[in-house]
């Protein structure tokens, strides 16, 4: 008889695993049945706000594979629209119920993923159903958006809670439909995976667009008229709205898991060991947004939701569930984003976070040119080094400039993964061309930089 895997969860960390198991195990003795609450599969929720916006065409060009094609080419079987209500780690099965037929189903399992993903951060203001208000991280919410944004009375006035990556994408996505914008952020300043330094040369550029930034205000609630959203209330007064969309964060989607035993770490997030296994439940493996991670320089654990981190832990557990054998290594919070043509790079620790996790630090900021400054098109770039002293290891990068500005924080991730010194980085060996770079790249002016900081810090 065939063993079973079931899989909580149709995103990229669930078909991820279930892929890399079927590659391995072949067709006869493994059963692959997913569970996914929503109606699609395999998607790009990074990718809403750039179809919101219109630069990415239609709706179907963010799904990577339908259940069609996991049908057909995996002999991996997608039961849409059911959600799983209940896992039974001791009978060995999940329950779920069909949110369209209607009624329950049971599945027993020899292997489970636990691929839930996280949920939106949703305050009790934000839960009274008033029309016009959207969350955004399912395809479905981005149709529910656009048939808003295209319907009548047609939105004049946008307001944005939450100034992340998902807040600072939709505010531009929504300038592209000719709405007026406000960004809202409780704190001081947009971008906060991002130090406030940096993160105030983010608010200059949206400021430059036309996007009003409202920092430090907290909202409290929503003003509706003849049931649709009519304003944004703060603690300093209300702000109106035709169309509001909430980019508060997410959390790990941990409850089912919880309820059926399996171990939560200080991130809040599973707990899952090396290869992707949630110890203490034999055969029990979870992957992606639901999961915490090892920070590789902080050495703490961390919740860090990214789809490149989901596909990569989804295969390693796939690998070790087709009876090979796979780790995943760590993460170290590298991400970049766009505001309209601004680009934003991160890797690494922040300065608060270097504090809390005990370092001493130097740091540096580096103004330069994303290409020699005699070339057409060049603009300013900003490189921000944080680096361990005395042994001047690079604990963690920032990047905020234009064109080319956001892929450079790649050289300086890779600099990190590998332990490097800010002084070993001063000698790396750039490409270097005037449409490109300057002869000094901006990533060694900063790395030169930070070796003179930590001279003068009594190196």
């Amino acid at each position: 008889m065939a063993e079973r895997m079931v899989v909580v969860g149709g995103d990229a960390a669930g078909m991820s695993a279930a892929s890399q198991a079927r590659r391995l195990r072949g067709r006869d003795d493994l059963e692959i049945v997913a569970f996914e609450r929503g109606h699609f599969t395999s998607y790009s929720a990074c990718g809403i706000p750039y179809w919101v916006s219109g630069l990415v065409p239609g709706r179907d060009q963010l799904v990577a594979r339908d259940p069609a094609t996991f049908r057909d080419r995996f002999d991996i079987e997608v039961r849409l629209r059911h959600e799983v209500t209940g896992i039974d780690l001791d009978r060995r099965e999940v329950v779920a119920r069909d949110l369209e037929g209607g009624g329950e189903v049971r599945a027993g399992f020899d292997t489970l993923v636990y691929a839930t993903g996280a949920t939106p951060i949703q305050p009790g203001w934000a839960r009274g159903g008033v029309a016009g208000v959207f969350g955004m991280q399912t395809l479905d919410d981005g149709t529910a958006l656009l048939d808003w944004l295209e319907g009548e009375p047609r939105p004049r006035r946008a307001v944005v809670v939450g100034g992340g990556y998902i807040g600072v994408e939709m505010a531009e996505a929504l300038l592209h439909h000719g709405l007026s914008v406000d960004l809202v952020e409780q704190a001081d300043q947009p971008m906060s995976t991002v130090d406030p330094d940096m993160g105030e040369l983010v608010a200059e550029a949206m400021r430059g667009t036309g996007i009003g930034i409202r920092t430090g205000r907290t909202v409290t609630g929503l003003d509706e008229r003849d049931g649709r959203i009519a304003a944004v209330v703060t603690d300093e007064g209300p702000i109106p709205a035709d169309v509001v969309v909430l980019g508060l964060g997410v959390r790990p989607n941990t409850a089912l898991g919880e309820a059926a035993g399996l171990p939560v770490g200080p991130s809040g997030a599973i707990r899952v060991d090396r290869r992707m296994r949630v110890p203490g439940t034999p055969g029990v493996y979870a992957a992606g947004d639901c999961v915490e991670s090892l920070h590789r320089v902080s050495g703490m654990p961390m919740h860090i939701p990214l789809g490149t981190h989901a596909n990569k832990q989804g295969r390693v557990a796939g690998i070790n569930i087709g009876g090979g054998y796979a780790t995943f290594p760590g993460v170290i919070g590298t991400a970049v984003t766009k505001v309209c043509e601004l680009e934003v790079g991160r890797t690494g620790l922040r300065e608060r976070d270097a504090h809390a996790a005990g370092f001493e630090f130097v740091t540096v900021l580096a103004e330069s040119t994303n290409r020699a400054g005699y070339y057409p098109g060049a603009r300013p770039m900003t490189v921000k080094l944080i680096a361990e002293r005395p042994s001047g290891r690079l604990l963690g990068a920032q990047i905020v400039g234009w064109s080319e500005a956001a892929k450079r924080i790649d050289a300086l991730a890779v600099a990190l993964w590998n332990n490097m010194t800010v002084d070993e980085m001063t000698a790396l060996d750039l490409g270097y061309a005037p449409p490109y770079a300057p002869v000094w790249d901006p990533v060694l002016i900063a790395a030169r930089k930070a070796v003179d900081a930590l001279a003068h810090s009594g190196r």
